[in-house]
Order: C-alpha cells, then structure tokens, then sequence
C-alpha cells in the first residue's frame, strides 16, 4: 500500500504519525486491505492532505467516512471520480451552489479543483470496507482527524469551517471561533434537505465573502 501525503502535513502531524493508536490503526487498515475489498484506493487514502498543504488550507469540509460504493470514494469528502455519477448529497450541494452563487452544475463530481484550491475535504474517517457504510469507524481514525482540525485551529488564522450535519457539527469543540469562521447547517442528504435544513444555506458565497474580507483569494466553486 503506498501512502501518498504532502510534507507539509507530515511536518505537522509528526507526533501522530508515531502514537500508538496511529500505529495499531495503520495495521488495521494494511489487514482490511489484504482481506477484502476496501475504498478508497489505498494511494487515495491520503488524498485530501495530498492535493491540498497544510499552509494553503483556506477551507475545511468535514464529511463523515468515504463513500463505500465501487469505483466512488477518492479520498476527498463528498467528492467521487470523474465519470462516476454524483451521490444524493453531492447533488443537493451542486443544487445550493448553483443557487447561491449563479453558476451551472459542474459536469463532474470531481472535487480536486476545490482541494487544489485550498479546500480540505476532510472524512472524520479515511477507509471503509465496500458495501458496509461505517466499517472502519471507532479503530482510530476519529483520533486522527481530531488531531488534524485542532491543529489547523490551533496553529492557522482566518480559515472557513463547513460542518454540514448533527455529526460534523460535533467538531465544533475543536475549532477557535474567535480566530475561525464556522458555517453550520443540515446534512446535503436528501433526508435532511428535504426537511429544509440544506438549502439556502449560501455557505459558498458567505464563505467567499469571509475569505475576501480577509485579503484571500475567494474559492472558484
């Protein structure tokens, strides 16, 4: 399994790297790989940190654990590969930005051009086992990607957090809302959209706003 990570966050993320649990958790996953099919791609496992360094970070999304149909996940939150057709709450998300910010739906699911642009998509969990939504929860990543969202607070100013959910918006324990800005709302979920918790959010364009004020280049959603 190669391990694909920009040297920025391993600068960042030394200490974690050589925790105990981090250890015991990468074995777990090496074995779930060899033992069956698991997304996403192991070189993609660590694509978020990958596509986007630690200082570019100008955006965080939290999502909740890769998607675990075949062929979707590649290691970005909500995002699928290009000619995979977009999920539900990908769909709901296009459908707010398109209103929020008047432009066309994007014709892939494709997220990097948002983590090239200093968004990270970030899954609370990294790797899922195929068809069992949840399978790797509670082996360590959880600790992990804490690590990753107080370390940003911690040591960046200035950043936009999304946390789009009940379980997203638990992470707002982590986050300095005195240094950050954080945009809470429903899950793009057709469950929660559709209740009228999703749409008219205009998470992007406040977050562009946010970004403008100050001095950052805004995100080309």
């Amino acid at each position: 399994m190669s391990i694909k990570i920009d040297e920025s966050w391993k600068e960042m993320l030394r200490e974690e790297f050589n925790q105990e649990y981090f250890e015991t958790l990468i074995s777990f996953v090496k074995a779930e790989y060899e033992r069956t099919v698991c997304f996403p791609p192991g070189n993609k496992i660590f694509a978020a940190f990958d596509r986007t360094p630690f200082e570019k970070v100008k955006v965080v999304i939290i999502g909740q654990d890769p998607y675990h149909g075949k062929g979707q996940a590649n290691g970005l939150c909500f995002s699928v590969a290009d000619g995979v057709p977009p999920p539900p709450s990908l769909i709901n998300i296009f459908k707010e930005q398109q209103k929020d910010l008047q432009i066309p739906n994007p014709k892939s699911g494709n997220l990097e051009r948002w983590a090239d642009q200093g968004v990270l998509l970030l899954n609370t969990v990294l790797t899922v086992e195929q068809g069992m939504a949840g399978s790797h929860q509670k082996k360590g990543w959880e600790i992990f990607t804490d690590k990753v969202i107080q370390t940003l607070s911690d040591e960046r100013e200035n950043l936009v957090f999304m946390l789009w959910g009940g379980f997203a918006k638990t992470k707002i324990k982590l986050i300095n809302e005195k240094k950050h800005f954080v945009l809470t709302s429903g899950h793009p979920s057709p469950l929660s959209a559709n209740r009228g918790y999703w749409f008219g959010n205009q998470h992007f364009s406040r977050a562009n706003r946010y970004l403008q004020e100050k001095r950052k280049q805004p995100i080309e959603w």
